[in-house]
């Protein structure tokens, strides 16, 4: 539908900025598309059993049913407050907390897991330094999918590895899977970004932007949220515990470590982290561990409807971020990018550019993993062509640049799920979220954009 197909997301985008709230933006602009693609008054609801009814859709709602569940066993058994215990004998102080959080990060590879987990296990720790909630919900978004796209062992190393392979320009699976592993050192922008917080946390680098203003409110005035705002989940912990006695090993410790086994051993088996199973399995165990412990049924149902109902904002603007995306596919969003700024590029030019048409099109559509099944088709055999057939510097550049690009916008867009999750575990507003973290993202992509620049270069 040519320019037409970007007005839905410009308008989810413009709106969610004026008004702060996420859900309604969304759902005007998935209105306002229907009515542009024809669809009529009753498109929307079409609209959304279309996109709830894909299988991603369900698995990411039903992902984060259970890992709010799996929070809310945590705090109610008093778990973390054992845990915060624990680490406030050590007397941290605010960049020690900060940096546990990002170390937690790194800990837990899996994007859709990382965030949750990271901002619900260190809500009370930071909230107790008087870090803002903003502060951490970028920690635990810029240690999610930036780390996931260049870990080895992470199930976007082989979706990549198949894209890079069906392109036709490698000849085996075991080709294009080394190609992929050795692009990895040239995703500047996801490795950049990873660092970034090392030293934002660490003082290194001074907070800037919004996010100086949110951390001087938290500091001066013990405000870890702004006034108005509206965090992204129920606060569950505030209800009462279910024992006297934390017992962080049993209720905490050994079932993290069992839900990194497990997605550790998939991984190996299967080629991916079972993470909603081994979510779901956690769900099991420790509702058998509870009852064990001497919990009655009534009470462990009781805890397990209040994780669910902690779920329902994060549910609630997935439930219209993921027709918004839809609509953008059936506008053809992504393709009127794509062919609109590609063909002005010169050879030199190609790494930084296909970054920047990367990253902007995630931006638009909240997603990563759908940039890279539109850009790596593209991109890739002209790269490719470019070198001769040689795998080198330059090739590696712009794989990189394809990924990092599929990053900025899926840490970046208010469409992103992980966004969204990050904005939930931390139990920040989530418009707060994205004002304070975009500034830290765009000075990570214009560097990038300068190195990617210098590689094209001196490589072609």
């Amino acid at each position: 539908m040519g320019w037409v197909s970007i007005i839905p997301v410009v308008l989810a985008i413009a709106l969610a900025i004026i008004t702060k709230n996420t859900v309604v933006s969304l759902s005007i602009a998935c209105i306002v598309g229907c009515f542009i693609s024809g669809y009529g008054l009753f498109g929307f609801t079409d609209l959304i059993m279309r996109a709830l009814g894909d299988p991603s859709s369900i698995w990411t709602i039903l992902m984060v049913v259970l890992f709010s569940v799996l929070v809310t066993f945590f705090e109610r058994s008093g778990a973390i407050d054992g845990f915060t215990e624990i680490v406030n004998k050590r007397n941290l102080s605010r960049k020690g907390v900060q940096l546990i959080s990002w170390a937690l990060g790194l800990f837990c590879f899996a994007d859709s897991m990382s965030p949750l987990f990271v901002g619900s296990v260190m809500k009370k720790l930071s909230d107790k330094a008087k870090i803002s909630r903003e502060k951490l919900a970028y920690i635990a978004d810029s240690t999610a999918s930036p780390l996931s796209v260049i870990h080895p062992f992470s199930s976007w190393t082989p979706y990549l590895a198949s894209l890079a392979l069906a392109t036709g320009v490698f000849a085996t699976s075991e080709a294009s899977y080394t190609f992929v592993l050795g692009a990895i050192g040239f995703n500047f922008y996801a490795i950049l970004s990873v660092l970034l917080v090392f030293f934002i946390g660490s003082g290194l680098i001074k907070d800037f932007g919004p996010m100086k203003e949110a951390e001087k409110r938290a500091v001066e005035q013990g405000k870890v949220l702004a006034d108005g705002a509206v965090p992204l989940t129920t606060e569950g912990a505030l209800e009462k515990r279910v024992f006297d006695k934390p017992r962080v090993l049993v209720n905490f410790v050994l079932p993290v470590v069992l839900l990194i086994v497990i997605c550790g051993i998939t991984v190996v088996t299967m080629g991916e982290p079972a993470i909603c199973e081994a979510a779901m399995i956690l769900v099991i165990l420790m509702s058998v561990s509870f009852l064990i412990q001497g919990l009655s049924l009534t009470e462990l149902n009781k805890v397990f409807i209040s994780g669910v109902k902690n779920a329902v904002p994060a549910v609630l603007v997935l439930a219209v971020a993921y027709p918004l995306n839809t609509l953008s596919g059936e506008m053809g969003t992504a393709d009127f990018l794509v062919s609109s700024t590609s063909s002005f590029l010169s050879p030199a030019l190609l790494p930084a550019g296909i970054f920047v048409i990367a990253a902007v099109l995630s931006f638009a559509t909240g997603t990563s993993w759908g940039t890279y099944a539109i850009c790596t088709p593209i991109f890739l055999p002209w790269a490719f062509s470019i070198t001769g057939g040689q795998v080198n510097a330059f090739l590696f550049a712009c794989f990189g640049a394809i990924a990092g690009g599929g990053v900025f916008g899926d840490h970046c867009s208010p469409l992103s799920d992980t966004t969204i999750l990050s904005s939930m575990g931390a139990g920040s507003d989530h418009i707060d979220h994205l004002d304070t973290q975009l500034p830290y993202a765009l000075v990570c992509a214009a560097v990038t954009v300068v190195i990617y620049g210098v590689i094209g270069i001196l490589t072609v």
